[in-house]
């Protein structure tokens, strides 16, 4: 096998030219345990691995054709890094998931943050690929960002941010996958990497535990950001109060602010039932595109 040209192809669009160098029979138990702490098909990346990868993987070296065609543009990091200034940090933020008031609030606040430096600006660079199963499709998560974009190019907020698509499907991976966006986040130029709380994690698909512990990716990224050359930006913790709007929950708790809270079940509830969502907690042209 070793030395066979194989044809990646998209459809009738060629792709790439993959020359096997290698094919093995992996240790798929080990590669679960090493990739995601875990060897249970409760978690969703063990169960696509054990479910969805053949018997066997070849490796070997890829020479490029052509981009693959999408609904959406994903620019290549030679593309996205010679649009971004090269004089200022580069704040990135990560989502799978339409944004909403308080991850708006989080990545501009981030800006601000002590380890970030003056006039930063912040990267969102959302994936767009396959999530998870109730997750919104990526097409039409791809339209809110549009939206959004569109909505607050000309605020304070907005001139201090650019907006870029990874065409990448999430594993779920907890820590590890943090350190792998933050790998791929330098890539695409950043200099800093928003982490949020549980970020990438998943629970299981029997009993509803969490896999991995609320900040134990932030703690992951700290870690290893210094070897990485990333600088980990700890998302705050923000709550909204009908007094202060935004602010930390520790802000909140001293102030003895009064909290408003909608959970994501209950959101995509209310956006299913065609209630009234309310705007502290969405952006109504958002919420406008989730309906059309």
């Amino acid at each position: 096998v070793a030395g066979k040209k194989v044809l990646l192809k998209q459809g009738n669009l060629d792709i790439a030219v993959l020359t096997i160098e290698d094919r093995f029979l992996p240790d798929k138990v080990n590669e679960c345990k090493q990739c995601y702490g875990q060897t249970t098909l409760e978690h969703p990346g063990v169960l696509m691995v054990a479910t969805q990868r053949g018997q066997y993987y070849v490796g070997g070296s890829v020479v490029g054709l052509n981009k693959p065609s999408r609904e959406f543009e994903c620019r290549t990091p030679v593309e996205v890094r010679a649009d971004l200034p090269d004089v200022v940090d580069i704040v990135a933020f990560q989502c799978r998931n339409p944004i909403h008031r308080a991850h708006y609030e989080l990545f501009t606040r981030a800006l601000d943050a002590p380890e970030v430096g003056k006039d930063a600006v912040c990267l969102v660079h959302p994936t767009c690929g396959p999530t998870q199963a109730d997750d919104i499709s990526g097409d039409t998560r791809y339209k809110t960002y549009v939206k959004l974009a569109e909505e607050t190019k000309d605020t304070d907020k907005g001139k201090r941010t650019r907006w870029d698509y990874l065409p990448y499907s999430m594993h779920m991976a907890g820590p590890r996958e943090a350190i792998q966006h933050m790998m791929i986040r330098k890539n695409f130029g950043c200099t800093h990497f928003i982490i949020g709380r549980d970020m990438a994690g998943s629970k299981s698909s029997i009993t509803g535990d969490d896999f991995y512990g609320a900040y134990e990716a932030q703690d992951f990224a700290k870690m290893h950001g210094p070897e990485l050359g990333v600088m980990p930006v700890p998302s705050l913790n923000l709550v909204y109060t009908e007094e202060k709007d935004y602010v930390t929950a520790d802000e909140a708790k001293a102030a003895g602010l009064a909290e408003k809270k909608l959970s994501g079940t209950k959101f995509r509830q209310m956006l299913r039932g065609g209630e009234e969502i309310p705007e502290w907690f969405a952006f109504k042209s958002v919420v406008e595109v989730l309906r059309g």
